[in-house]
C-alpha cells in the first residue's frame, strides 16, 4: 500500500505529458532537502527542468522539420579563410531579427566557399529561436514543385512552403531550370514576398541569373522582389574543398 501515492503520481504525471517531472522528482527532492529548500523552491526547480527539456524537444523537432542536409553551426564556419564574408553582419543576422522583418539574404561566391554552411548556420539559429525553417536545393525544390503539380497537390505544397518563416533554397544557378520550374520557383518566390523570409545561395552573380531562369523579364521580377528588402553577402575565396585536398598532398 505505502507504493500507491507513488504509483498514482508517475500515472498522472504521464497523463499530464510531464516526463521530466516523472523523471526528475525523487531525485530532485532529496537534492532539495538536503539543501533545505522549501516546496515553492522544489515545485520551481521541477518546473524549469520540464520547460528546459521542453525546449530542447521542440528545437529538435524544428531541425529535424528543417530537413537539414547536415546540421552546422556558425561557430563551426572559418571566417578567416573568406575575409570578403561580413563576419558582424553574419553574426547580427544570426540574431533573426531580419526574419521577424520578413528580409532576405543572399549569399554570392563561388562553389566550396561555404555558402551552404552559413545558410545552415541561420538556419539552425532560426530554429532555435522558434521560427519555422524549410531547407532545399533550388533543383530539389523545382522538381517537388513540377511533381506537385503533375499529381494535383500543388497548393498544398505551396501552402506549406508559404507557411515557413524561413525558406532556405541553396545552390541557385548549379543547373538551369525548365521554363516551367522557373516560373514555379518564381511563384515561391512571389507568394513569400513581403510574407516570409528566403535565403538564397548561388554560385553566379546576379547579371548571370538570366542563363539560370532564361528570362530577362522573368529575372527581374524574381530580383526585384529578393532584393527590395535585402542583405547581401559577398563570399568570393578558395574553395574549403579544394584547399583540403591541396593540404592532404602535401
Amino acid at each position: 500500500m505505502s507504493d500507491t501515492p507513488q504509483v498514482l503520481l508517475q500515472h498522472h504525471l504521464k497523463k499530464l505529458k510531464l516526463p521530466t517531472f516523472q523523471g526528475e522528482y525523487a531525485k530532485l527532492a532529496r537534492q532539495c532537502a538536503t539543501e533545505g529548500k522549501d516546496h515553492v523552491q522544489y515545485l520551481l526547480r521541477l518546473c524549469e527542468l520540464e520547460l528546459i527539456e521542453r525546449e530542447r524537444r521542440m528545437i529538435e523537432r524544428r531541425i529535424k522539420a528543417a530537413k537539414f542536409p547536415s546540421t552546422k553551426s556558425l561557430d563551426s564556419f572559418d571566417f578567416k579563410a573568406i575575409p570578403s564574408l561580413n563576419k558582424p553582419l553574419t553574426m547580427e543576422l544570426a540574431r533573426c531579427e531580419w526574419v521577424d522583418r520578413r528580409e532576405n539574404v543572399i549569399a554570392l561566391g563561388p562553389s566550396g566557399t561555404g555558402k551552404t554552411h552559413v545558410s545552415l548556420g541561420l538556419g539552425l539559429a532560426a530554429c532555435q529561436k522558434g521560427l519555422k525553417v524549410r531547407f532545399n536545393t533550388a533543383s530539389a525544390l523545382v522538381h517537388e514543385l513540377i511533381e506537385a503539380t503533375d499529381e494535383r497537390r500543388l497548393q498544398r505544397l505551396q501552402k506549406t512552403l508559404a507557411s515557413q518563416d524561413l525558406l532556405i533554397i541553396d545552390e541557385l544557378g548549379f543547373v538551369p531550370l525548365s521554363k516551367t520550374g522557373a516560373e514555379l520557383l518564381f511563384e515561391v518566390i512571389s507568394q513569400r514576398y513581403e510574407r516570409g523570409s528566403i535565403i538564397i545561395t548561388s554560385n553566379l552573380p546576379f547579371d548571370e541569373w538570366t542563363e539560370v531562369f532564361g528570362s530577362e523579364r522573368l529575372t527581374g521580377a524574381i530580383l526585384d522582389r529578393l532584393t527590395h528588402h535585402v542583405h547581401i553577402l559577398e563570399m568570393n575565396g578558395e574553395s574549403f574543398r579544394l584547399r583540403e585536398s591541396r593540404k592532404a598532398r602535401n
